[in-house]
């Protein structure tokens, strides 16, 4: 049972605290309306490694969702007084907080009065705690007498000091260690999964590796917008003048994935046209076999698309690849694309990394390039687009939309806090209540 126990609840203890942070200080920033979410009275703030605006990964699908629930605040990482005081890194943008934001979803940036610092401790220790203590501030501005912290990364564990909230999560979507041979569980990860009030974990192989250190651990994979994915999209420009069969990619271009697999298909089937989309991540020494790829005939590189057009691309190819390398990392990831294919009903064919095996009565599932090379022309075939086989396909897609997941977050967290709280979220479901989300714009990211 993962609401077996009540939390403690701390706020009658609790003064509201003013916030008077100037825009120097520290900001929030919420371009969009101001109508509430379904429970006012309950704020999340969330921890996360990275500025709102970049790529989109299962934290922002899930964070902007949950502020159908609940008031979120992103609070984003400090930036290194070096940063801020000396222009020594990236300026910070404004640009990208433009975008219509979701009710409820605010965004708190720390600016430059409170940077990240290392020393001296008592001072650094202060001006974390500040930060923490302003975006509390803006959640009680808005209402909130229930704070829920929410870390993305276990390195935010000392935000678990502060006596400011009522409710703990980790969400854990990665082996953090990212080292494709197995490395030892990190201890401070270990710490902190025990020491919080509920656990996410979005990979079985996760699950199995973290998921036993805390009786109230969820399993809550990655999912797909599925009416973006699944309504039919225009061809896009940069596909059209590309030949079928358009065997397909779509994701960030990293070191993850088998590049010699692209190009032993590429080499063995010049009547396939393999398309790539996205944009380039780390690659290393991988960098030399991408440009290997890019200059043959039949490949084609596309580069980063904008999360409201990507969602065409799947639908206008023929075969959706899912192609990582076999390795102690891979074995632990769970693609955002794999939902994202599916909902396009179109066929795939994949590694068998841990997380797709379950997925292998949809999926082609490929060890070798000549497993590749007949998972391909099995999904060429016209058995593999008959009706019944893409409605499949499409099931399962949309059985993992991103607002049925977040709506089993969100009454988890409602449960954690208390049996009334949990029959206020079940009142809310059974009228009807909860609704769609918003669209909000962002650019390609995931697995």
């Amino acid at each position: 049972m993962f609401f077996s126990h009540t939390v403690r609840n701390k706020s009658d203890s609790k003064r509201m605290m003013p916030d008077t942070a100037s825009q120097n200080v520290g900001q929030s920033i919420n371009p969009g309306d101001q109508s509430s979410p379904l429970f006012p009275d309950i704020g999340v703030v969330a921890f996360v490694p990275e500025e709102w605006g970049g790529p989109w990964m299962s934290r922002h699908q899930v964070l902007t969702r949950l502020s159908q629930y609940f008031h979120v605040v992103w609070a984003e990482p400090a930036r290194g007084w070096r940063d801020l005081w000396l222009g020594n890194g990236k300026t910070v943008k404004q640009s990208h907080r433009q975008e219509s934001l979701p009710p409820g979803f605010t965004l708190y940036q720390p600016g430059k009065w409170l940077p990240h610092l290392y020393r001296p401790a008592f001072l650094a220790s202060w001006v974390a705690k500040e930060r923490v203590r302003r975006a509390v501030a803006l959640l009680r501005r808005r209402g909130c007498k229930t704070i829920v912290f929410y870390l993305w990364r276990s390195n935010f564990d000392s935000v678990l000091d502060s006596d400011s909230y009522d409710l703990s999560c980790y969400h854990i979507v990665d082996e953090y260690s990212f080292s494709p041979s197995e490395q030892p569980l990190d201890s401070r990860e270990v710490q902190l999964i025990k020491r919080v009030d509920q656990v996410f974990i979005h990979s079985p192989a996760l699950l199995d590796r973290k998921g036993h250190f805390n009786p109230h651990t969820l399993f809550v994979p990655n999912g797909v917008n599925y009416q973006a994915f699944a309504a039919s999209q225009a061809e896009p420009a940069d596909l059209r003048e590309i030949p079928h069969p358009r065997i397909g990619y779509v994701g960030h271009i990293k070191t993850q994935l088998d590049f010699q697999i692209f190009y032993d298909l590429a080499i063995r089937h010049p009547e396939w046209s393999l398309v790539l989309v996205g944009p380039r991540g780390f690659l290393g020494a991988d960098a030399a076999m991408v440009d290997r790829l890019a200059a043959l005939p039949n490949v084609y590189l596309l580069g980063s698309k904008a999360v409201d057009v990507v969602c065409a691309y799947p639908q206008h190819m023929d075969v959706c690849l899912l192609p990582y390398v076999m390795d102690d990392y891979t074995k632990y990831i769970y693609p955002l694309k794999l939902h994202e294919y599916l909902a396009s009903g179109k066929p795939v064919v994949g590694t068998p990394i841990r997380s797709l095996e379950s997925f292998g009565h949809v999926i082609a599932l490929a060890r070798n390039v000549r497993e590749w090379e007949k998972g391909i022309c099995a999904a060429l075939s016209s058995a593999a687009t008959q009706a019944d086989s893409v409605e499949e396909r499409r099931r399962i897609a949309k059985d993992h939309d991103w607002s049925a997941l977040v709506q089993r977050i969100a009454q988890t967290i409602c449960g954690r806090l208390g049996q009334d709280t949990a029959d206020r979220f079940a009142g809310t479901v059974e009228k009807g209540l909860v609704h769609g989300h918003p669209t909000v714009s962002g650019t390609l990211g995931g697995s």
